[in-house]
């Protein structure tokens, strides 16, 4: 049996990889409600290449991904919380508000997901976000959740995690994420 490291498994299943330039572009936003059916179809398509990546590795604290990480340079992305909890649909997402008091904790990525690093984040955030028909949305998240969509916000920013990684510290490989022991794993 060949052993496939993660990030080759996440490219075979259709997962943008780092070094693509559409990761490290804004996305464009939407123009709302004109832009309804163009919007509506990016996000089924992220919808379904969740479900394919979520037949083929757990994720019990939630994930999240990116319009740009399915090579679609729009600004959409879909988060789902771990348990039971309703997908969000974040579209022109926008951090508004961010609280003082941080954490840091390990994240993941798809687009390398050989590895993993600590990130220091807001424990509060404020999202403004368009719906299909036009409205402005805006809801606080905290905690984990605040974190995960942060992380997918900068993705439509053209920012991945290593960017707000402290100063000196780098992503360590999976293999010894694992032997941490760390609970954490937003990826």
């Amino acid at each position: 049996m060949i052993d496939v490291r993660p990030s080759q498994q996440m490219r075979d299943l259709g997962v943008v990889q780092y070094g693509a330039g559409i990761l490290a572009e804004p996305a464009r936003a939407f123009d709302l409600p004109s832009e309804r059916d163009e919007a509506e179809r990016i996000t089924d398509e992220l919808f379904a290449a969740m479900e394919r990546i979520g037949q083929v590795h757990p994720f019990a604290k939630g994930m999240g991904i990116a319009a740009p990480q399915i090579g679609i340079g729009r600004a959409a992305a879909v988060v789902q919380p771990p348990g039971d909890a309703p997908a969000i649909i974040l579209l022109n997402p926008r951090i508004t508000t961010s609280s003082d008091e941080t954490d840091e904790q390990y994240e993941g990525c798809l687009s390398f997901f050989d590895v993993r690093g600590v990130v220091p984040r807001p424990l509060k955030i404020t999202v403004e976000t368009t719906t299909p028909t036009g409205e402005t949305v805006t809801t606080v998240y905290d905690r984990g959740l605040a974190r995960l969509i942060h992380h997918e916000i900068d993705h439509l920013d053209g920012l991945l995690y290593t960017a707000r990684m402290r100063t000196g510290v780098a992503p360590i490989p999976v293999e010894e994420y694992r032997q941490t022991g760390s609970v954490w794993a937003y990826e």
